[in-house]
């Protein structure tokens, strides 16, 4: 868990001297937490972009999650000069073990984009419904990096 940390924090510290930022375009990286694997993100416009995740639990039912979200961004809700935002939307999941199972998402979760850097850090949780085959409740969560190209 602390290489991911180290590695995350690396990757802020290169790319912090180039002078781009984004709130468009494609960006992927990493997300650890509950479950733990690759994030993406796709702005669609200023204040809306869809999220997708590929993540591998570590949790005693080890298993292979994919989701993805439909974000809704209230940007500069703290009226300073740095871009944060809070952030919320609904979207699906799939998880896949001993058998497959599908379920709705609603993530929330604040969003930094540090200024003239091409990468976002966001800490997020999700309560998840599973819906097939059983109706089960659960959450997810994690703390990311994604760099924009």
């Amino acid at each position: 868990m602390r290489i991911y940390l180290f590695l995350a924090l690396m990757l802020l510290f290169i790319f912090s001297g180039l002078t781009f930022s984004q709130s468009k375009g494609f960006g992927l990286g990493a997300i650890l937490g509950e479950p733990t694997g690759i994030s993406a993100k796709y702005w669609v416009s200023q204040s809306n972009a869809f999220d997708f995740g590929l993540a591998y639990s570590f949790s005693e039912n080890s298993n292979l999650h994919l989701h993805s979200n439909y974000l809704f961004h209230i940007n500069n809700f703290n009226q300073t000069k740095e871009n944060i935002s809070f952030y919320y939307g609904p979207g699906v999941r799939l998880k896949f073990d001993n058998g497959s199972e599908l379920g709705v998402r609603f993530s929330v979760g604040i969003l930094w984009i540090p200024r003239e850097t091409p990468v976002d850090i966001f800490i997020e949780a999700a309560p998840i419904l599973d819906i097939i085959p059983e109706t089960d409740f659960s959450f997810n969560g994690g703390v990311g990096v994604r760099y924009f190209f």
